[in-house]
């Protein structure tokens, strides 16, 4: 459903929710019932909105994957093979449609899984579709010719679009009215235009791999959580915490997310959050501006408070990995990575299914000992384990990159000049930013992190302003 239909009505007043502008910046996304819109709510995921005659609402939950109890008993070859099953079924009740079902191939693990579990069965050649981009960068390198390896092993008809930075400010206004509510994530313009390469070549359904990073740990930066966890968890003097703090600080930029979680165990909080994580405390006063004073201080933990308790109150293990699962299965994957795929998708008419998120995987996905999805480091072991001899061991082995934007060229050239363009005059009309430290922000390499920012801006000019 899209708010622009809400809109609509005379009565609906056209405000910013100013206090969801704090997990706007902190996690990229907003989460459910809030939206940015004042006086507008969102259905949260797994939730029943009952509406009676008289008036009264009330919400009801009517799934929770954290009822999956742990099985202990399996041996990890018994698992793998069960992971692996399930996925197939799954994949297989996804290719059921009347019209032409496609997949979407970038090369790693998940999407190549989908392609060949996919062809298993057909009579002609699976149509696949990747993005690449228009030259070398070290920020996002090319991996088209993984997904051209797969391609070639299921004998698929392969379709590429290569995009560049034209690309990126030809589509910025049509993106912005598709997502209706800011959504922080540069992937919207290589989704959508990879749809829109589906749909050109007939494909009206497409299978895509979201899901599978969250059930089966395939973040480097949950490895990071948990080893920060595990450091939390050993004796230490306060002194000695404060003393490595000021180690990662001497780190530079890379190291900031170690000591955002460092911070929060001193503090007592969970060391994860959420996955997607943009603008930690200190950097949201430096940004936000005289328009928003009030939120400076605000901490966003009370926007996480909810869902750990939830956590906290269900019957689960309460593993580090069982916490980071759950809330991004709750949070950034419903708010941010399926809102993203989902409306780009439907921007040109396309339907996107999620294997991955079959709810027979999500619960086998819990009920496996944190210790059996990720070992002695290595990310998706489980899963990796599974697929082993479906799809090339190059694609498995080779370290994961994740489906991105170069923004970091890109915002050095035309796309970023524009930005710095819009941002100053955006914090000039409405005093929500610091105009000079978000082109700052600009000017030390962090385009990705601006577009957070030019996003809201963008949005704000099309729904708030006009």
């Amino acid at each position: 459903s899209e708010i622009k239909a809400l809109l609509e009505d005379p009565q609906q007043v056209r405000e910013v929710e100013q206090e969801a502008l704090i997990p706007y910046m902190a996690f990229m996304s907003v989460p459910a019932p809030m939206t940015l819109f004042k006086g507008i709510h969102k259905v949260p995921c797994s939730r029943i909105v009952n509406v009676r005659p008289n008036g009264s609402v009330s919400v009801r939950r009517y799934y929770n994957p954290l009822e999956s109890r742990e099985d202990a008993g399996r041996s990890e070859e018994e698992t793998a093979s069960l992971v692996l099953e399930t996925l197939r079924d799954a994949v297989r009740i996804r290719k059921v449609s009347d019209v032409p079902v496609g997949v979407f191939l970038s090369g790693g693990i998940d999407s190549s899984t989908n392609a060949v579990l996919f062809s298993e069965g057909e009579s002609g050649p699976v149509k696949t579709f990747t993005v690449s981009y228009d030259g070398h960068y070290s920020s996002y390198p090319n991996e088209s010719k993984y997904a051209q390896t797969v391609a070639d092993l299921v004998g698929a008809e392969h379709h590429e679009i290569v995009l560049g930075p034209d690309d990126v400010l030809d589509f910025l206004p049509r993106m912005i009215e598709l997502q209706d509510e800011a959504i922080a994530d540069p992937v919207c313009v290589p989704s959508y235009y990879v749809s829109k390469l589906a749909r050109e070549n007939g494909v009206i359904v497409a299978q895509v791999g979201e899901g599978a990073d969250e059930l089966f740990c395939g973040y480097h930066g949950w490895k990071s959580a948990l080893k920060i966890a595990g450091w939390n968890e050993i004796p230490m003097t306060g002194a000695l915490k404060r003393l490595l703090l000021v180690a990662l600080d001497m780190c530079g930029r890379s190291r900031r997310p170690h000591r955002e979680r460092l911070r929060r165990g001193i503090a007592g909080y969970p060391v994860f959050w959420t996955g997607a994580e943009a603008f930690g405390q200190t950097e949201r006063e430096w940004l936000i501006g005289e328009a928003a004073r009030p939120l400076r201080r605000r901490d966003a933990w009370e926007f996480i408070r909810p869902l750990w308790q939830e956590f906290q109150d269900s019957p689960a293990e309460k593993t580090h990995l069982n916490w980071m699962t759950y809330s991004d299965l709750n949070f950034r994957l419903p708010e941010l990575l399926l809102m993203r795929v989902d409306k780009m998708s439907m921007g040109v008419s396309l339907e996107a299914r999620v294997p991955f998120l079959d709810h027979r995987l999500v619960e086998l996905a819990f009920s496996i000992p944190s210790a059996t999805r990720i070992k002695e480091g290595n990310l998706k072991y489980i899963l990796k384990k599974a697929v082993r001899g479906l799809i090339p061991d190059e694609i498995i082995d080779r370290r994961k990159q994740g489906f991105g934007v170069p923004l970091v060229e890109w915002f050095y050239g035309k796309v970023g000049e524009q930005a710095k363009k819009d941002l100053k005059a955006f914090s000039k009309r409405t005093g929500y930013f610091d105009g000079e430290n978000a082109c700052a922000l600009i000017d030390q390499g962090e385009g990705k992190r601006a577009w957070y920012l030019w996003n809201f801006a963008k949005w704000h000019e099309r729904f708030i302003e006009s």
